[in-house]
């Protein structure tokens, strides 16, 4: 391989290091499925006029072309740029990709996530946005003839990330594929968890109703191919690996990591960041609070999954935070949840009686988090007005909102309900599951000490339900929910995490498409 390109993969190793896309404690690293090399061998028969090169460049005579050295190891769509697009031989689900990629001037691709799902490669080089999803790093819109407009549910990054064209430029994903039941049913969208482009996260936790527009194929299914387009433009691609995915995302609720040691944003996020927690659900005080929050978890590549906060259904009562919708404003572009509980005193606990009210309150909400791409998580809890699962499922039906869905607190479940059983209320909670959050209990817990405690504690079977959880096809975030444990936030995490580990093995998925481990964990 050219010196050129060995060069600037060096510099890129340095930008993405750290993304939280790298391989986590799973091992992901073990399974690494490499797809560029010397020859074609990954791919398919029918490559075209791609060729394996030693590195890309512009074409000095004319900008809108690339040219290429001798060597190996970058796949560059042909002189011309257009030619047939490449599929992988082997078919993955659930996948973290790591790509590098260069194009040339106004050039165009893109990399499909089995065959259906697009992320946009593009030269968007201080380039305005034309449409969402058009943009590099994009997720790329769902098209059908019979709407108006006829392009619809495109993503847009949000950090124009880009570098010049003719520059070598990273992506970094973790794809999860859509689930299915026995006959064949989908019970669960795709996913794109994390999206990070040029060490940059542009997006987290975005489903996909359906394939994108210009996919290879139209249905969904568990599996599929890795496409690189190959026929809108020139483009190279070179260090391309696919690994396991690993479980879900999992992150600790800030009543967690509070204690007198961790007082400070930077020392919670640092002690999530060194624990290797994916980020934190905090309570929701403030447009200020949470723009320093999201300042230091950016710094850290952690996420803000979920903020705390509520809504009073009594007549002449605050029915929000007056803040909160300028706290959407600053979530705008994240994906983010707002966890979303519901108070009164003039109805009783989940009295259909205050249906109306909350229904207009959370309209009134979810209308405006729609504007910057915001959910709402109904939050259940123990002696509250929305106090059960089954609340928060038909108060979010009677919304009808996309953006609009619910929790499942494990604490919260167990205290209320008589059954022990999840597998029936959470199959009733999707597809509008949006986040989950645990922590060891006893089964047969009475109070919140025995409740809530370490993940690594309680007779409750962890295991079982994290199986229930895999088996339902849900594979969204999962939270710590540590209120009221106290003593030393560290030593609680660290179990908690240890006790993740274990348990979380039931998530990992099948990693044989990416061949026997290359090391030992």
């Amino acid at each position: 391989m050219a010196r050129t390109m060995w060069a600037r993969r060096a510099i890129l190793a340095v930008v993405v290091a750290g993304t939280g896309v790298a391989a986590g404690r799973d091992c992901s690293a073990c399974h690494k499925l490499h797809l560029t090399g010397g020859d074609f061998s990954a791919w398919r028969s029918d490559t075209g006029d791609w060729q394996n090169a030693g590195d890309a460049q512009l074409n000095p005579e004319n900008e809108k072309l690339l040219v290429t050295r001798s060597g190996s190891g970058a796949l560059v769509n042909g002189p011309t740029g257009r030619t047939v697009n490449l599929f992988s031989q082997q078919e993955f689900g659930d996948v973290r990709a790591h790509l590098e990629f260069v194009v040339a001037k106004d050039s165009n691709s893109g990399v499909y996530f089995q065959g259906r799902y697009e992320i946009q490669i593009f030269d968007s080089w201080r380039k305005p946005s034309t449409y969402p999803g058009i943009e590099c790093g994009g997720i790329y819109e769902r098209w059908d003839d019979k709407r108006k407009p006829q392009g619809f549910e495109g993503h847009s990054p949000r950090v124009n990330a880009s570098r010049p064209p003719g520059q070598w430029q990273t992506l970094d994903v973790v794809f999860r594929a859509p689930r299915f039941d026995g006959t064949g049913r989908k019970i669960a969208n795709a996913r794109f968890e994390k999206v990070v482009h040029n060490g940059v996260l542009v997006h987290s936790d975005v489903e996909l109703t359906g394939p994108t527009r210009a996919s290879a194929y139209h249905d969904e299914k568990p599996l599929g191919p890795l496409m690189l387009q190959g026929d809108h433009g020139p483009v190279g691609y070179c260090n391309i690996w696919v690994a396991p995915a690993g479980p879900n995302p999992f992150f600790a609720f800030d009543n967690a990591v509070a204690d007198a040691q961790h007082k400070t944003i930077e020392s919670q996020v640092k002690l999530l960041k060194d624990l290797g927690y994916a980020g934190i659900g905090p309570h929701y005080t403030g447009p200020g609070p949470l723009t320093e929050l999201l300042a230091e978890l950016d710094k850290n590549d952690l996420q803000m999954f979920a903020a705390y906060t509520g809504i009073n259904l009594d007549a002449g009562a605050q029915p929000y935070d007056p803040t909160l919708k300028e706290g959407m404003k600053v979530l705008a572009g994240r994906n983010a949840m707002l966890w979303i509980f519901a108070q009164s005193k003039q109805h009783k606990l989940s009295d259909p009686q205050g249906d109306a009210r909350a229904v207009e309150i959370l309209q009134d909400l979810a209308d405006e988090a729609a504007k910057h791409r915001v959910r709402i998580a109904l939050y259940p809890h123990n002696a509250f007005w929305l106090e059960t699962v089954e609340d928060a499922v038909r108060i979010a039906e009677k919304v009808n909102r996309p953006n609009v869905g619910v929790t499942f607190n494990l604490c919260h479940w167990l205290r209320v309900s008589q059954s022990r059983d999840a597998k029936a209320v959470i199959e009733k909670a999707l597809p509008r599951l949006f986040v989950v959050s645990i922590n060891g209990a006893d089964t047969d817990g009475k109070d919140w000490k025995t409740l809530i405690q370490t993940l690594d504690r309680g007779t409750f079977d962890m295991k079982g339900f994290l199986e229930t959880l895999r088996d339902a096809g849900y594979t969204g975030p999962i939270g710590f929910q540590g209120y009221g444990i106290g003593g030393d936030a560290q030593d609680n995490l660290r179990r908690t995490m240890t006790a993740w580990e274990k348990h979380s093995q039931v998530l990992r998925g099948d990693v044989t498409p990416f061949g026997a481990p290359k090391r030992s964990p």
